[in-house]
């Protein structure tokens, strides 16, 4: 498994920072020139490699070496296919959901996986929807090949070279650690003259998870809640709420200072605004911080998950929920919430550790009963009240439900929510009926409630 590690430049000088921005500056033209030309229906089915050879036939000639153009290339060409294939996810749940002749899905289904879709009018239609042609904002960006730099050990750490704009001259890079940099490397000059070195690595398997199968319910005011009842994360509701409230503050503040600088007849003191008042030096590096603790804060929570289970059930929620609205401020302090983190962190240390984490059907967890798993009781606030005055705790409710559906045979991961909605109230009323017996589908629910609340 490959993961990605970040080294720093120990502090570089200031011609060197020059010369790097200069080069990023060219090749994110080239990266700019590839998304608008490629970015969009034009590119499909076309390759790096034949972008290239068409470039060379043309004989185009760039500022910079040739190494650095055709990996710039082949890094923005994988950027935009990885876009496409991310709009195809969508696509493909939406042939699911609304084609149900077999023989079309599968038609559908191979046009897409070829690249055939450009020739489909119903194909184009819903990839537009979903797949918008791209621009490119990244001009601060170096991408080396593994055979096109040096490194070496001078003064208690790591060094690296790298070609400069100047042919047979190297721009040679102190780094923050004794640990030599391996494989493809990725150069990032910061606005604050800092430079960062990315680069993959492989880390060693380990089979050292939990031998249980947990639901989990993900949240705002903690990471997780699992079907035991057990918390995970519960810092990253203040964390994200704290975030949130002060980039409000700032950008309020920051709004009344650009609106003065705007409307002030003095040319230096706009300009002094604009470069004391304005700048996103100290503002980045707020975001950066917030944004690690953010992530530390998901990671440890994954983790303890891990500890527990060998079989870890969550929700899919990769399908936007439109029409939620919870006012002004909870929507604002909710935005800052990513559930990419969160699907990242459980992807990777699942990987390395072992476990299995398995997709479900998010449809009605939050609103169904689980101990009967039946639709027939309330959510309100960290509560749900149940039809027969039982109060459970939402999330472990909530939790329950999604490791029950890890085992529902009629509830499959890309139904419709109408449809989930239908068998669960065709549940309800059975239950009420009395009719439910241990050999019908409702018995994985059933089977959860063995604890009283």
């Amino acid at each position: 498994m490959k993961v990605t590690r970040i080294l720093n430049a120990k502090k570089p000088n200031k011609g060197k920072v020059a010369a790097l921005r200069e080069q990023a500056h060219l090749l994110g033209g080239i990266r700019s020139e590839v998304w608008q030309r490629f970015g969009s229906m034009k590119g499909v089915g076309l390759s790096d490699r034949q972008i290239r050879d068409g470039w060379l036939k043309e004989r185009r000639v760039f500022l910079v070496s040739a190494n650095a153009w055709k990996e710039t290339l082949r890094d923005a060409k994988g950027d935009i296919t990885a876009c496409m294939e991310a709009a195809k996810v969508k696509v493909r749940r939406r042939i699911w959901r609304c084609t149900h002749d077999k023989a079309e899905q599968k038609r559908l289904f191979t046009a897409l996986k070829r690249n055939e879709w450009t020739s489909d009018a119903y194909l184009r239609r819903m990839m537009r929807k979903d797949w918008k042609h791209g621009h490119n904002h990244t001009h601060n960006q170096i991408i080396v090949r593994s055979d096109n730099y040096t490194t070496f050990q001078l003064g208690e750490r790591a060094w690296i070279k790298i070609p400069g704009l100047v042919k047979g001259q190297r721009i040679a890079i102190p780094l923050n650690t004794t640990v030599e940099p391996t494989g493809t490397l990725r150069i990032i000059i910061k606005d604050d003259d800092r430079i960062e070195v990315h680069y993959t690595f492989d880390i060693e398997e380990k089979k050292d998870c939990g031998t249980g199968t947990l639901g989990i319910d993900k949240g705002y005011s903690e990471v997780f809640v699992d079907s035991d009842g057990e918390h995970h994360g519960q810092r990253l509701g203040k964390l994200l709420s704290t975030t949130s409230d002060q980039l409000k503050t700032k950008g309020q503040r920051r709004n009344k200072l650009r609106a003065i600088a705007n409307n002030t007849g003095n040319p230096r003191k706009r300009a002094n605004m604009i470069k004391n008042n304005l700048g996103r030096i100290k503002h980045e590096h707020l975001l950066e911080k917030a944004h690690a603790q953010i992530r530390d804060c998901v990671f440890q929570a994954v983790h303890k998950v891990v500890d527990k289970a060998t079989v870890i059930a969550t929700e899919d929620l990769t399908a936007p929920m439109a029409g939620k609205s919870f006012g002004k401020n909870v929507n604002r302090r909710l935005s800052v919430w990513t559930k990419g983190v969160i699907a990242e962190a459980l992807g990777c240390v699942s990987n390395r550790r072992g476990s299995t984490v398995v997709l479900v059907n998010p449809a009605y967890t939050s609103q169904t009963d689980s101990r009967t798993g039946c639709l027939d009781g309330k959510r309100q606030g960290d509560r749900f009240y149940c039809s027969d005055g039982v109060v459970l705790q939402a999330d472990q409710n909530a939790a329950r439900n999604v490791l029950a559906r890890l085992f529902d045979p009629d509830i499959d991961r890309f139904m419709p929510y109408r449809k989930v909605k239908t068998i669960l109230l065709e549940r309800t009323e059975r239950h009420r009926l009395g009719l439910l017996n241990q050999d019908s589908s409702c018995s994985p629910v059933m089977v959860l409630s063995t604890e009283s609340e």
